[in-house]
């Protein structure tokens, strides 16, 4: 056979290949990854598939310069900082009013342990901007607990307003809304099959190139930054995943340890046994706000607030030996697969 032939012989088959495919209906996809920064410093990875589609990094870009513009406390004329400056906006944006909104929602079903008003109480404890080691005394957490309190925040139409001193902040809600901005972005160019990760937070949808669902994996939380140990891998088929833990942002004081998160309703910081809470939902933004929210509540109250919304979580959790051990709710149990933890 003369090489001629040979070379005619295999172009038919790769013809004859792709339209097989195409007759059953199974287009040759291709993945598309595109990285960058947002917030600040925060990285975000987006995969798509698609058949000879564009690298859409600059209007995924620019989706998130927009998000930044409404809801980045870290840009002085943002409309956020202009709110936390002023007291007050007008014709707040509609992604400033659904973020204000889905905060609002959840604060209520967890009763007050979701807060983006916390701030001034997370700042005195040394987690702000601020990061020198401080523990408040009971009469300055007392003061700044009048300053805390989302259901002082008006939203009244075309205006949002708050008392003098009072301080919004939505870090604990808005990487998980900037998940859905950007998966809703993919979703109009008629994207089927993606993954997008901010920061950790992730919402995935359909297959990844090797035909499978998305799988996640979740880190142990008590290995150094520096290391990584999956405890467990999630299949996220249409589903949001974001994680949040108290495992890598403390201090000591003496004999005594203080994590980052504050409770809202008391002013202190929590000394639960709940390490990390990975809650899934239908959209990251909600996934995002119950996980700051089930670190303030705890292993059992996570578990009356999951047994009444329309969640899935898996907590990472330390008996009273010491001992690691995990809660899967039922929903997620088929899509979870756990590794050397109870």
């Amino acid at each position: 056979m003369t090489s001629k032939l040979f070379f005619r012989l295999i172009l038919a088959v790769v013809v004859l290949g792709a339209m097989y495919r195409v007759f059953l209906g199974q287009p040759t996809f291709q993945l598309t990854h595109v990285t960058g920064q947002t917030m600040g410093t925060i990285v975000y990875n987006v995969k798509y598939m698609g058949e000879d589609v564009p690298n859409y990094k600059r209007e995924i870009d620019s989706v998130l310069q927009v998000f930044n513009q409404s809801l980045s406390t870290y840009i002085p004329d943002s409309e956020i900082s202009l709110l936390n400056s002023t007291g007050s906006i007008r014709y707040p944006t509609k992604m400033f009013s659904e973020v204000l909104e889905s905060s609002r929602r959840v604060f209520e079903q967890t009763g007050g342990a979701f807060d983006p008003t916390v701030g001034p109480l997370v700042n005195a404890w040394g987690f702000g901007p601020d990061k020198s080691v401080s523990v408040p005394d009971s009469m300055v957490i007392d003061s700044l607990r009048s300053l805390v309190g989302f259901q002082r925040i008006i939203s009244m139409g075309t205006e949002v307003s708050m008392d003098s001193g009072m301080y919004l902040d939505f870090s604990a809600i808005a990487k998980g809304y900037a998940v859905d901005l950007v998966a809703e972005f993919l979703e109009g160019k008629g994207f089927e099959h993606y993954m997008v990760e901010i920061g950790g937070e992730v919402r995935a949808s359909g297959q990844n190139q090797d035909n499978e669902i998305w799988k996640i994996g979740i880190e142990d939380p008590l290995v150094a930054s520096n290391e990584q140990r999956l405890l467990a891998i999630v299949q996220l088929d249409d589903l949001s995943m974001a994680t949040s833990g108290n495992y890598r942002n403390y201090y000591q004081v003496g004999d005594r340890t203080i994590a980052h998160t504050i409770d809202p309703r008391t002013g202190y910081n929590t000394s639960h046994n709940l390490l990390s809470a990975s809650v899934f939902a239908a959209d990251c933004m909600t996934a995002d706000a119950y996980a700051t929210a089930f670190m303030v509540l705890g292993v059992e109250a996570s578990k009356e607030v999951l047994a009444s919304a329309d969640l899935e979580a898996f907590l990472i959790y330390q008996d009273d030996q010491g001992i690691l051990k995990s809660y899967v709710s039922p929903g997620l149990q088929t899509r979870i697969e756990r590794n050397n933890i109870q």
